[in-house]
């Protein structure tokens, strides 16, 4: 038999030094701006922040991190969190970033687990840190502040950068299936999962991001990053930027809407991404004082979460920004789908009971994923059990559609669907259209006990201010959309509904608060 033919292409090794290399060599003077905690705008440029992280790189090298070594930070986004995401891959190290938002009972599990070594932390997070250190392996705390008040016993960012040699970014690049960054997933039952990905998983997922498709970036573009670095990568946003020269913002610890809005404003922003609640701020904002800033072409992604059409209407319609709806998991690195599109070298399918579900966008069944930035597996997992199917797929646990363009619509997680008397009720597209009221700021939806139906739908609403409803016009806005069994047997009115670290919905807290309110079983 014949050998086949193999191509004769160099093996270019796919890592973010790759990456470092571009942008320090092509857009060493496109802008990196941070918002610091006094409010004031910190001024860099690509190529003082990749000559820092080979500072920091080399500093790191010299307190005994070496490759493979995990290096946590715990910090808001502003640009030596940026630094540390390029140093520590370039060192061979694997970057950890712990969610500040979490419980310090999770963040001790979650460092311990990783067996983080060195942490990066901002001062006014340092007595969260001290709340948990205790239970990790964390040897050497650094302080991202300027040159004072550093606490003894801990290690000054500047100081340490000061005195720190290069790294030789070509002394040793990594391989390309190497680890370069972990996250956790709290998006499961259970301890938290971590996902670890590899520079290849990384460098694939920018130039996916990248493209016209996607986000569509590239170097005349300027990025809010308004997704928290220390949520899934940023969604990736801080590397796709530097792959394409697109200029960085940093909103720092305070990115409240008026400091979205103000930096959209002063930076000539054009591209930014969010969860919902972000977005709403933003929304509010913007409809109080609609000629306070001036947003020309700015492009906002939503996902995270189901975009409320409220929400995408009230963007586009009252204030001319263009909307992109975007859907992902930690497991995915993270994005999946743009406007229901699956990024390039992702594949999509659903199955139900019957097995796989026709492209006719109307059967549901539970999404899955394969491709080229999909986890393969977590990391030392506690349980794993029915994540992967048989043939290599991620189960995601939600509930999806797919129309004959290959175009996916969630339509609700696996566990929020609502069965009642044997029927399916999507509790998404009930929020989305009880958001879509004028009065209602927030809505969610969960599923109650019946001791006839199973189960029923019950709605938990926040009205915005100064606005009111009662629940009999909520009913009657959704019976227009929706079958009468569809509608929520009670409309509960709440000052706030619970979130998780990500700002989702925290819907298992939110059913056991309806239930002790509605007295249900």
């Amino acid at each position: 038999m014949t050998d086949p033919l193999r191509g004769l292409t160099m093996e270019y090794p796919l890592t973010l030094t790759a990456i470092a290399r571009r942008a320090e060599s092509l857009w060493a003077g496109r802008p990196v701006v941070s918002r610091t905690p006094a409010g004031a705008l910190h001024r860099s440029t690509y190529g003082e922040c990749l000559a820092r992280a080979r500072r920091l790189a080399g500093a790191l090298h010299r307190l005994g991190v070496r490759p493979g070594d995990r290096v946590a930070t715990l910090c808001w986004n502003h640009h030596r969190h940026f630094e540390a995401y390029l140093a520590v891959p370039l060192l061979g190290a694997v970057l950890h970033t712990l969610n500040l938002r979490l419980h310090p009972d999770e963040l001790a599990y979650i460092a311990g687990h990783a067996e983080d070594r060195v942490v990066l932390v901002d001062p006014s997070l340092l007595p969260l840190l001290e709340i948990f250190r205790d239970r990790t392996a964390i040897r050497d705390v650094i302080v991202a502040a300027d040159q004072e008040g550093t606490p003894p016993g801990m290690l000054d960012y500047e100081s340490l950068l000061a005195d720190a040699p290069d790294f030789d970014l070509s002394s040793s690049e990594p391989d390309e299936r190497d680890a370069a960054s972990m996250c956790y997933t709290s998006g499961t039952t259970g301890r938290p999962k971590a996902v670890v990905y590899s520079h290849r998983a990384l460098v694939l997922h920018s130039m996916a991001t990248a493209m016209a498709g996607s986000f569509a970036l590239s170097e005349p573009d300027v990025v809010l990053a308004a997704v928290p670095m220390f949520h899934a990568n940023g969604w990736g946003l801080p590397y796709t930027a530097a792959l394409t020269g697109a200029g960085l913002v940093f909103p720092g610890e305070h990115p409240g809407a008026a400091t979205l809005l103000n930096l959209c404003h002063s930076e000539s922003v054009t591209f930014s991404a969010g969860v919902p609640t972000v977005w709403l701020g933003v929304l509010d904002a913007l409809d109080a004082t609609p000629r306070a800033w001036n947003l020309p072409g700015l492009r906002i992604v939503i996902g995270g979460a189901a975009a409320p059409e409220g929400l995408v209407r009230g963007l586009e319609e009252r204030h001319g920004l263009r909307t992109i709806k975007s859907w992902g998991m930690t497991e995915t690195a993270p994005v999946g789908t743009v406007d229901g599109q699956p990024g390039a070298l992702l594949q999509l399918r659903a199955q139900n009971e019957a097995g796989p579900v026709p492209w006719d966008g109307a059967t549901m069944g539970e999404l899955e994923v394969r491709g080229a930035y999909v986890a393969s597996a977590y990391y030392r997992p506690d349980d794993e059990t029915g994540c992967f199917t048989d043939d290599g797929w991620f189960r995601t646990g939600d509930i999806a559609s797919i129309d004959a363009e290959g175009r996916m619509e969630i339509r609700d997680r696996s566990k929020d669907l609502i069965k009642s008397g044997g029927e399916w009720i999507s509790s998404v597209a009930l929020e989305g259209a009880l958001m879509s009221h004028p009065a209602v700021a927030e809505a969610a939806v969960v599923a109650i006990p019946h001791p006839r139906w199973l189960e029923r739908p019950v709605a938990a609403v926040v009205l915005r201010n100064g606005m009111s409803a009662t629940a009999e016009e909520l009913r009657a806005w959704l019976a227009g959309r929706f079958p009468p069994w569809w509608l929520p047997d009670h409309v509960v009115f709440m000052p706030a509904i619970p979130r998780t670290s990500t700002g989702k919905f925290r819907k298992s807290a939110l059913r056991d608060e309806l239930r002790t309110h509605l007295g249900a079983g």
